[in-house]
């Protein structure tokens, strides 16, 4: 069975668009066995109806980093900052399988993978090669990248916050 981050090394929080701007809230992902308890996670921590837009950001171990947007009743779409890093580690699976990606092989050494959908923030202002480039930025942890994406989305304040 694939390992799971310990709580200390996992940061997990939920964005969703109100008028005026974002409002945040943490997000339990502890008891995540399936991609649908994701989005089930993101719903009860902030208390959606269904038809907002949420934006959920997860860091780990500063290794890797997942945005997944949920907008209404549309399917999930997830983006992965390493993919490579994600693998065997059983959060990473789930968030790549709702990024559409096979497992990679651990132990090859392809370096920094980005996976999912690029376009998932172009609307927002973040283009695909920005959040690839973002992604690859070598010496940058994941947290500081989602900080520049939070800060590009003007949900700085709450990501900050939240930490």
């Amino acid at each position: 069975m694939p390992s799971r981050p310990s709580n200390s090394a996992l940061f997990a929080a939920a964005f969703v668009r109100i008028s005026g701007g974002w409002s945040g809230a943490e997000v339990d992902l502890a008891d995540t066995e399936i991609a649908d308890d994701i989005g089930d996670a993101v719903q009860e921590a902030l208390n959606l109806r269904g038809d907002e837009l949420a934006l959920l950001c997860v860091e780990v171990e500063d290794e890797w980093f997942a945005l997944v947007r949920y907008d209404g009743d549309a399917e999930p779409r997830a983006f992965l900052s390493d993919a490579h890093a994600a693998a065997g580690d059983a959060l990473g699976e789930l968030f790549m399988e709702l990024a559409g990606t096979v497992t990679a092989d651990k132990e090859a050494d392809l370096g920094v993978r980005p996976a999912g959908d690029f376009e998932l923030l172009r609307d927002l202002g973040v283009s695909a090669e920005e959040l690839v480039e973002l992604s690859m930025e070598e010496g940058v942890l994941p947290a500081d990248t989602l900080s520049v994406i939070a800060e590009r989305l003007s949900f700085a304040d709450e990501i900050d916050r939240l930490r």
